[in-house]
């Protein structure tokens, strides 16, 4: 293995993990500015010097997609930037997305040789970085495409699965066409995560090179109602299809008050303000009302980004209320150190009991109460138990529910033969195949709820298994 950095290992490990600059919290914390301002040149070089060039790169061990981690580092300590996100754009075609919204601390930061007595070396930060550079340089250029084939693939959706799947067929050569049910594609990155933590301007700079790839792009088309699954085979003519429409129907906890004005799912919330610009009314045509306190129930990321954005439009009072402690939080501990900067209230071992109306349907408080932890239950984490007789009411006028959701059911219904699980699911195999042949599916619709780069995950896997599928069944008609 040739090593590119010059000092020793017992060097690098004096040099201390980099931090990217950021908006104070109390100017961040009123706007809807990007939070993070990444790295410099000066702060990439430095950080790229720490990594160990380990033999056996761990990192990419613990990659979903399988950058080659080792790899684009080194590319960054020789400054040839466009050469490091190109290396990261063999596995990962939203590198600009990722270093912004992927949880490397689990991940691939997780399996850093460097991190097991020290800090890891800060790689989400650096692949936002000479993703960045790139853009701001503008020095993006399609990569080659293969030869043509003659078949054609429908992507059904347009979140992080589908996108990924698309770009990768589309550098197979197929010809690819995305539909997507909203108006704007992205699907979660659009509507689901928010301007402070992926601006839209990346969003679509990054969507728009996946359409240079030649891959067009239908909105406003809902597949089940615009045109069945069987419809786009039979009469569009596509050879295979990947289903990728996400997760977007909310689960709320069944508390009483739930149907009073003032409570909204955090799927609403969110897909008010991000998709349709809730924060810009009444320059945007859509309103979103809040009141003075907001309470926002549940523990993961889409929790945070529901009481982070209400603290953003005015909430004077914005509370985390979650039934476990921090450490059994799901939410990236970025962003839950984000939110305790911007003077989030955390409300934990806190369980709702009941929404509490005033005279006017409208919500004026939730009564909760204590919990302490017991043992672990099937997801690993102590299970909450009630304190008897430790009820009490916290004053609010919006409560906002983030404790998951579920795939739509359209396609599901339309969709004869799909095998489906209790939970609305699609069930897929190893190889992201469905129980129709030539449909394959992955991201949400058949997770349930997960994160952006395992979405981008089965996107990848599903393009490799719809070629080896396409092209098996080339060789049968041939």
């Amino acid at each position: 293995m040739t090593r590119i950095n010059p000092l020793k290992p017992s060097e690098r490990m004096k040099i201390p993990r980099q931090e990217a600059t950021e908006q104070s919290p109390s100017k961040r914390s009123i706007n809807f500015l990007e939070v993070s301002y990444g790295f410099d040149e000066e702060r990439a070089i430095v950080e790229s010097t720490r990594c160990l060039e380990c033999k056996e790169p761990y990192c990419t061990d613990g990659c979903p997609v399988g950058i080659d981690i080792r790899g684009f580092i080194q590319l960054v300590l020789q400054k040839d930037y466009v050469a490091a996100v190109n290396k990261i754009r063999e596995a990962n075609y939203l590198p600009a997305i990722c270093g912004r919204v992927c949880p490397q601390e689990s991940q691939c930061e997780a399996m850093c040789v460097l991190g097991k007595k020290l800090t890891p070396v800060a790689i989400g930060k650096l692949e936002r970085f000479v993703a960045d550079y790139e853009l701001q340089h503008d020095l993006f250029r399609p990569p080659a495409i293969a030869e043509k084939r003659h078949e054609s693939v429908a992507i059904v959706g347009s979140g992080p699965a589908g996108l990924t799947c698309a770009a990768e067929l589309a550098q197979m050569g197929y010809g690819v066409t995305i539909f997507e049910a909203l108006h704007a594609i992205g699907g979660v990155l659009r509507y689901g995560i928010p301007e402070f933590r992926l601006p839209k301007e990346i969003l679509d700079l990054e969507t728009e090179r996946i359409k240079a790839l030649g891959v067009k792009i239908y909105t406003n088309f809902v597949v089940g109602r615009t045109a069945t699954v069987d419809e786009l085979f039979d009469e569009w003519g596509f050879s295979a299809m990947f289903l990728g429409t996400g997760a977007g129907t909310p689960t709320f906890v069944g508390i009483p008050g739930e149907s009073l004005s003032g409570v909204y799912s955090a799927n609403e919330f969110l897909t008010r303000v991000n998709l349709m610009g809730a924060y810009k009314f009444p320059q945007n045509d859509t309103p979103i009302k809040i009141g003075k306190a907001v309470g926002v129930i549940g523990g993961g990321n889409t929790a945070m980004d529901a009481v982070r954005t209400a603290k953003r439009l005015g909430a004077e009072k914005a509370y985390l209320i979650y039934r476990r402690s921090r450490e059994e939080m799901p939410a990236r501990d970025e962003e839950i150190h984000h939110a305790e900067q911007e003077g989030i209230e955390f409300l934990l071992l806190t369980n709702p009991l009941r929404i509490i109306p005033d005279g006017d349907n409208w919500v004026a408080g939730l009564e909760c109460q204590r919990m302490e932890l017991g043992e672990p239950d099937d997801s690993g984490r102590r299970r909450p138990v009630p304190l008897q007789g430790s009820e009490f009411v916290v004053e609010l006028q919006t409560v906002i529910e983030a404790i998951g959701q579920k795939p739509n059911p359209v396609i599901q219904a339309t969709t004869p033969g799909l095998s489906t699980t209790k939970r609305g699911t699609v069930v897929i195999d190893e190889q992201q195949g469905t129980s129709r042949p030539g449909i394959f599916a992955g991201g949400d619709l058949s997770r349930g709820g997960a994160t952006v780069i395992l979405a981008m995950k089965d996107g990848k896997n599903a393009a490799r298994a719809i070629h080896e599928y396409l092209t098996k069944s080339a060789l049968k008609q041939g």
